[in-house]
């Protein structure tokens, strides 16, 4: 017995990611290594070709991540790579009838470039140590490519088996120990020539909107309250159009603390509070990041 979810690497949970100071400077030269597990627990959306219903899933992720902070032409950058293993298991009806399944396996691998064209000069650190933000501007572009984990004879899997780009513009503005953060995102998705027996699977473009309130506290402790709404992601299955474009709200929240002058810590979590085809899932993580370079 299968059953179909769309999992971490897909339209839905991809535009569902709260990710607050995408657009902060940092000093060139610095690489950052990070370290992640994430855990989520609900409804995912189906694919409405597959007759399921009544999802309960949990994941468990695994992340390896490495970022460097750039000059580009003068202006301050980062290019970032992540690769995630996943771990899923849960329960749905299928037909009618309870199933369950368990599967694990690296999903979609991820490379950002970003740019911050307003605000944000490329900085050493003797610089960047009299840097003050005001209202940054930036840009980024995010590819993933079809490496996960992916069987075309199940209907449940982490990897997508399709490329995906995902273009972003946002904002940043300083006002006293408070940050405003504001982003735009689309995400435009190849094919699925190979879903599920054979079929081709198609998905329209998801928009993502997401806002942040951060507060800076002493010592480089820093926490926001997080938001994102997305919709789009109309899916085809061998060109006849399904009933299940995404149109969600999550709300969350972010605490990060340094550890001592190279690592610090991450927790974070979100949860649905609307949803009109499922994505209704609860989201607890954390991160462990060392950074090193740039005269640190």
């Amino acid at each position: 017995m299968v059953f179909c979810a769309v999992l971490l690497g897909d339209a839905s949970v991809r535009a569902q990611e709260i990710e607050p100071r995408a657009f902060s400077n940092a000093p060139v030269g610095v690489n950052f290594l990070i370290g992640g597990y994430a855990y989520t627990r609900g409804g995912l959306a189906f694919d409405s070709s597959v007759p399921v219903t009544n999802p309960e899933l949990e994941t468990s992720s695994a992340v390896l991540g490495y970022a460097r902070a750039l000059d580009l032409w003068g202006l301050s950058g980062k290019v970032d790579v992540i690769v995630p293993y996943t771990w899923l298991s849960g329960t749905a009806d299928y037909l009618g009838q309870p199933t369950e399944r368990v599967v694990d396996g690296f999903a979609d691998p991820r490379l950002r470039v970003a740019v911050n064209f307003y605000g944000a000069p490329a900085l050493r650190l003797p610089e960047f140590r009299r840097y003050r933000q005001d209202l940054i501007l930036g840009a980024s572009v995010q590819i993933s490519a079809p490496w996960g984990q992916y069987d075309p004879t199940r209907a449940v899997n982490i990897g997508t088996n399709r490329w995906w780009i995902k273009p972003e513009l946002g904002l940043s503005k300083a006002l006293g120990p408070w940050t405003l953060e504001a982003s735009y995102a689309a995400t435009f998705y190849s094919d699925n020539a190979d879903f599920f027996g054979g079929n081709r699977r198609s998905t329209a473009p998801v928009y993502a909107t997401q806002a942040h309130f951060i507060h800076a506290f002493p010592k480089g402790i820093w926490a926001s309250v997080d938001a994102t709404y997305f919709e789009g992601g109309r899916t085809e299955l061998n060109g006849v159009a399904k009933d299940d474009r995404q149109d969600n709200w999550r709300l969350g929240g972010t605490l990060s603390f340094p550890v001592d002058a190279h690592r610090s810590v991450k927790l974070y979590a979100s949860s649905g509070v609307s949803a009109r085809t499922g994505n209704d899932f609860d989201l607890l993580g954390i991160a462990w990041q060392y950074r090193w370079g740039g005269g640190l």
